[in-house]
């Protein structure tokens, strides 16, 4: 029987809802404000208070599994990530760790601002459980591996977020651990990194390594995993194989914010409300083929009026590769400053993208490119060709003007 990794049994975490900050022109006002805070941090806090990041999460790995901890933004992926870490204290719950583990979860975890970067590799890996002597002899490797030789006596301070990602990432994987745990943090690197760093995880799962993987790269996660946990509400509704837990994922995407867009307090300004695809002719579709025009119908509702209102119609490719975006600003499309309900079309030129499977996003933005309103993941579509595919044609293909003589 195969030995178990991890066990997690009821795993939950609470939060209370952080206090408000308010600046203060006069002492007295800051004293005031602390001793409410106090009393209120001492009170029994009200249920409208509190709230689950995670609930009830049961699930085991198997030693040398890997799998993909998936869901949309908030649902408690990272929370569980940091349990297992054992950074943060579960609320409800167990779990079990058999096995040295080494964690990537955050851009900096573990680093000193003020240390330089050789100072940070020793003291990170102390925090993962090498001793002094171990890093001492890895350090050449570790160095070699981040690729940042030249800045690795200049303050960590002063390193941007891929460097922080690229020495953390060395740092880990020096570990040599039994289990890895890695968030959403490689996105910040970039593409060859990024290449370096899978290629690292796909030996280490050689190796007979335990590798729980976050992220919202779904062509890494198919691609690295053989099972998904989807978390949706801090809760486990699926566990099973890849297949089935990115079509949930792909429903579940339809209308959500998108990744990256971090909206201010308050309700939204604009809402996307529905975006649906269409062929030249009108119809309904899903599956176009290459050659093809599309027709992108996207309904929006407008809680004041806009002024000057850019809309960006993205594809995204399923391995997180932009492809293509239009812009009405760009392509001369004035949109009218109203508010309420309002619909717009895109009709495409003919799509020359290669086989594979894309996601369509919508960004709404006010005063042409400035600030950003709405970002949206519209809905997925299929194109189909029997020979233009990834590996072989990249990203689109257009037909060349050839020409050829006997010399």
């Amino acid at each position: 029987m195969t030995e178990i990794a991890i066990s997690a049994h009821g795993l939950g975490k609470r939060y209370r809802r952080g206090l408000r900050v308010t600046k203060h022109d006069q002492i007295r006002d800051a004293i005031k404000d602390s001793i409410g805070a106090l009393l209120r941090r001492n009170a029994p806090p009200k249920d409208s208070e509190l709230f689950w990041a995670l609930r009830d999460a049961s699930f085991e790995v198997r030693k040398g599994e890997n799998v993909g901890i998936i869901g949309l933004n908030g649902a408690g992926k990272s929370t569980l990530l940091k349990i297992l870490s054992r950074i943060t204290t579960p609320t409800a719950g167990r779990a079990r760790i058999v096995g040295r583990l080494g964690a990537l979860l955050e851009v900096g975890t573990g680093f000193h601002q003020e240390l330089t970067g050789r100072e940070n590799v020793f003291l990170y890996g102390a925090i993962l459980g090498m001793g002094r002597a171990e890093v001492a002899r890895k350090f050449d490797a570790i160095v070699d591996f981040s690729e940042i030789a030249d800045f690795i006596d200049t303050p960590v301070k002063r390193y941007s977020s891929g460097m922080y990602v690229r020495l953390a990432f060395a740092v880990a994987a020096h570990l040599d651990p039994d289990i890895l745990l890695l968030d959403e943090v490689l996105a910040v690197g970039d593409f060859t990194f990024q290449r370096k760093c899978m290629d690292f995880a796909h030996r280490l799962e050689q190796s007979g390594a335990t590798i729980l993987f976050v992220s919202h790269n779904m062509h890494s996660i198919k691609s690295m995993c053989q099972r998904v946990i989807y978390l949706k509400g801090g809760r486990v509704t699926y566990d099973g194989p890849t297949d089935g837990g990115l079509r949930l994922y792909e429903q579940d995407c339809r209308l959500a914010p998108s990744p990256w867009f971090q909206p201010e307090d308050g309700p939204p300004e604009v809402t996307i409300s529905d975006v649906s695809l269409h062929n030249e002719g009108g119809d309904e579709k899903t599956v176009f083929d290459y050659g093809g025009r599309m027709r992108v119908r996207i309904r929006y509702d407008a809680a004041r009026p806009i002024d000057g209102m850019h809309l960006l119609v993205g594809f995204t490719r399923a391995d997180g590769v932009l492809c293509s975006v239009f812009s009405t600003v760009a392509d001369g499309l004035t949109i009218p400053s109203s508010m309420g309900v309002g619909e717009i079309e895109l009709l495409t030129p003919a799509l020359e993208l290669v086989s594979d499977t894309y996601m369509v996003s919508v960004t709404v933005r006010e005063r042409s490119f400035h600030k950003v309103l709405c970002a949206q993941m519209g809905c997925t579509f299929h194109m189909r060709h029997p020979v233009f595919v990834p590996d072989a044609f990249g990203v689109f293909h257009q037909k060349g003007v050839w020409s050829s003589r006997q010399t």
